[in-house]
């Protein structure tokens, strides 16, 4: 099943967290932070602009790019945990 995400909204994979920290230490699942890195899976058609047509989104599918830490929506298709959220909600882009 795809996510086809509606104007400047765009779908996203969170990269998977480390597991242990600098001195080696095994974090369980309760203690980890979630990634604030993704990799971008299905972007919209891009903001209505007031004339009617659209703006060209910012970023495109397979970008991996950088997010606040309570930004987009989190919704579980399958198996996988994605991220639904707004271009404006994303910070960088990670070359």
């Amino acid at each position: 099943m795809k996510i086809v995400p509606l104007n400047a909204n765009v779908v996203i994979k969170r990269i998977s967290a480390d597991e242990t920290i600098a001195g080696g230490i095994v974090l369980p699942d309760a203690a980890r932070e979630k990634p604030r890195q993704g990799r971008v899976l299905s972007v919209g058609d891009g903001r209505r602009l007031p004339d009617g047509a659209r703006a060209e989104p910012q970023v495109s599918e397979g970008d991996r790019v950088l997010f606040g830490t309570y930004a987009g929506t989190e919704v579980t298709v399958g198996d996988e945990e994605l991220l639904i959220m707004s271009e404006d909600e994303i910070l960088a882009v990670i070359p």
